[in-house]
């Protein structure tokens, strides 16, 4: 590690990505290998990282063949040009109990209004859950600064 970089809790993550915001680019990979970035709004519960989207969505179909994943935080002179990035492993999530459990309290939009009622009535609708591997949150776009989580 060389000066610039230390080392991060994935308490300091979770802290870090609450001031980015809610909205990442997702990024994951097609059975072709090519790479699907697409945005979507993201919670934390239980350090985990959670994302409400539909079941017939590429990024779902794409997690299916390949459960590697990595997420990024918008960044911008707002955010000093601050940038986060969390990889991991997906897994997908269409039951009803997980439905119910994550509805509500967890994101900060609401699920019904998106989904067109409740967990009962959105047969369409998953919960992808990210198990964070590791995080890199470069300052200043590495400028000022890196630091890095790893997993255990």
């Amino acid at each position: 590690m060389n000066e610039k970089t230390k080392n991060m809790s994935l308490s300091d993550v979770i802290t870090e990505s609450v001031r980015f915001g809610s909205q990442v680019y997702m990024a994951t990979v097609s059975p072709s290998g090519m790479p699907y970035v697409t945005p979507v709004v993201v919670a934390w519960k239980d350090d985990m990282l959670w994302a409400a989207v539909g079941l017939a969505q590429a990024k779902v179909k794409n997690l299916e063949k390949n459960n590697q994943i990595s997420c990024h935080w918008n960044t911008g002179e707002s955010l000093n040009y601050d940038g986060l990035m969390v990889w991991g492993t997906a897994q997908i999530f269409d039951d009803l109990e997980t439905k119910r459990r994550m509805w509500e309290g967890v994101f900060d939009y609401d699920l019904t209004a998106i989904n067109g009622g409740g967990p009962d009535e959105a047969a369409h609708a998953c919960l992808i859950a990210i198990t964070p591997s590791r995080a890199l949150l470069l300052r200043k776009f590495g400028v000022e600064g890196r630091e890095v989580w790893r997993a255990g």
